[in-house]
């Protein structure tokens, strides 16, 4: 069995991954868009598109996030994941800004607009 602070680590380092993998597919939509792999826009979009479900799911949350206070009475946004604290807190702002103008960037150039 492991210890919380061996516990808690593992869920940072799990939680920080799965987050630059969604960081990633989010920046990646205007890029594939703007090479004109549409295709693969919609698909990562559409992976994006199931994290936000869970999330909406989990009252905003990700479900990692609550895992992770099982093991630290501690509570600052960045408790859970390895990430600056200015970044854990803008993290839904900032990422979730870049995910609708991505999407609507991949429509306009799916479309012929750009």
């Amino acid at each position: 069995m492991p210890t919380p602070t061996t516990a808690l680590r593992t869920i940072k380092l799990v939680h920080t991954v799965v987050w630059a993998f969604f960081a990633g597919c989010i920046l990646a939509i205007p890029v594939l868009a703007w090479r004109n792999h549409i295709a693969a826009a919609w698909w990562l979009s559409a992976v994006v598109l199931l994290e936000v479900l869970v999330l909406a799911m989990n009252r905003l949350r990700c479900p990692l996030t609550a895992v992770a206070a099982r093991y630290t009475p501690e509570r600052q946004d960045n408790f859970d994941i390895y990430l600056p604290l200015w970044l854990a807190r803008y993290n839904k702002e900032i990422f979730g800004s870049a995910y609708v103008l991505g999407v609507l960037y991949t429509l306009a150039v799916w479309r012929g607009w750009l």
